[in-house]
Order: C-alpha cells, then sequence, then structure tokens
C-alpha cells in the first residue's frame, strides 16, 4: 500500500468514527422534546453547511454557471419526496407524531453526495501533500452532520440499528470518493466536476431544512420555541466557524 492512499484510509477511518459518534449522541437521547431541539440544530448545520460551505466553494471552483445546479437539486428533491416517497403528514391530529417517512432517505442522498465530493476533495487535497487540512475540514463538519441525519432517521422512528448502518454507509461515502478520484484521475475532469456536485448538494440541503426540519420544529416545538431558535442559530454559528476555521 503506497503512502498515499494508506493516509487516505487512515483519514477516512477517522472521519467514520466521527460520523458514528454524532449519530450515538442522538441514539442514545431518549426524550421527544430534545429531539425536536436536535433537529431544530441539524436545520441549522444544514442552512450554514450549504451557504456557508458549500455555495462558496462551488462558486470558487465553478463560478456563476454551477449555481444553475441549485434549483436543480431542490426540485429533485421535491419530486423525489412527492411522487416517490410517502412525504411528512401534513396534519399531525391525523396521523403519529413521526410519520414522514421518506425525509430520512431524501436526508440521505442529500448528505452522500456532499460527502463523497468530500470524499474526492481529501483524495486530491492527500494527493496533492496538502491532505491535514482537508482531513481537518472534512472531520469536523461530519459529526454536527450525522447528528443531523441520526436526529431526522430518529424522529422517523427508524431503529438503532438502521440509524448506525444509515450513519456508516454515509461515513464511507468519503473513502468511496477517494477511491473514484484515483480510479478516475487520469481520465476525468474531476476539479470541473465538484462544483456543479456541490452546488446540486447545496440545493437538496435547502429544501430538507426548508421543506422539512423547520416546518416540523414549528408543529412539535411549540412549548420549547426558545430552546429550538437557540439551537437552530447555533447549527448556523458552528458551520459559519468551521468555515472561517478551514476556508484556504
Amino acid at each position: 500500500m503506497s503512502p498515499v492512499v494508506a493516509t487516505v484510509a487512515t483519514y477516512s477511518f477517522i472521519i467514520l468514527l466521527g460520523a458514528l459518534v454524532g449519530a450515538m449522541v442522538v441514539v442514545f437521547t431518549e426524550r421527544a422534546t430534545r429531539l425536536v431541539t436536535f433537529l431544530a440544530f441539524a436545520a441549522g448545520v444544514m442552512l450554514g453547511a450549504a451557504f456557508f460551505h458549500m455555495l462558496p466553494e462551488a462558486f470558487h471552483s465553478g463560478g456563476y454557471p454551477s449555481f444553475t445546479l441549485v434549483p436543480a437539486g431542490f426540485v429533485f428533491l421535491v419530486v423525489l419526496e412527492r411522487y416517490f416517497l410517502s412525504h411528512t403528514c401534513e396534519e399531525p391530529l391525523n396521523c403519529t407524531e413521526h410519520a414522514h417517512h421518506g425525509l430520512g432517505l431524501a436526508a440521505l442522498v442529500g448528505l452522500s453526495v456532499h460527502t463523497l465530493i468530500d470524499g474526492l476533495a481529501l483524495g486530491s487535497a492527500v494527493n496533492e501533500g496538502v491532505g491535514l487540512m482537508a482531513f481537518i475540514a472534512i472531520v469536523s463538519h461530519k459529526v454536527p452532520s450525522s447528528l443531523s441525519l441520526a436526529s431526522i432517521l430518529k424522529s422517523e422512528g427508524k431503529s438503532t440499528s438502521a440509524i448506525l448502518g444509515y450513519s456508516t454507509f454515509y461515513g464511507l461515502m468519503v473513502p468511496v470518493g477517494a477511491g473514484l478520484y484515483f480510479a478516475s484521475n487520469a481520465a476525468l475532469r474531476i476539479e470541473k466536476f465538484s462544483p456543479w456536485a456541490l452546488a446540486f448538494s447545496a440545493g437538496t440541503f435547502l429544501y430538507i431544512a426548508v421543506s422539512d426540519l423547520l416546518p416540523h420544529v414549528s408543529r412539535h416545538g411549540k412549548e420549547r420555541q426558545g430552546r429550538n431558535l437557540v439551537a437552530l442559530f447555533g447549527g448556523l454559528l458552528l458551520m459559519l466557524a468551521l468555515a472561517r476555521f478551514t476556508e484556504h
């Protein structure tokens, strides 16, 4: 095994552990009111990831034309949820509290696309000798993002094994992305693909946060509005701080 591949493998393993840690925080939280607060935090994380990390990076690498994929990602999840997945129950009094199956899958799609791109970036950075900074950037936002995914899955009533399984799949997208980079580096211009994929993924994040998470928090978190608002801004501020810390 070459030193570059060994380094990527080590970084990927640590990132996967971080994703599982974020998921386990949610798994072992029992109170429903705290779960709604986690969902508010998740909305902040997803909005912050889109506005402070993904869209600026897409613009920096691909220019304004890459932004055409933002509404494409948004509409993709609209179509996916409305026509292929059973959507959030619009009337909580006529259904069970957490009967919004499909949102977890939608979140998994958006987060996995983003994580796949992180893997591409990690492979490229390690290959160019600047892998440590890329590793810090990725692992620092994988934990809150995994917490977001696990919060959504738990709110759907998913089992502990399912939550950890989905989180593992999500974390494994980093080595998959890195492997894709190394396999296709000679044949494809990955740097041209990445900003478009990031913009598409940002559109999915915006849809999940605005159309699903925030309405759910508004319906089920009325008695904890202040705490949920703090959690929302906490997620935003965390991602802003991470973007500032890891900017290049």
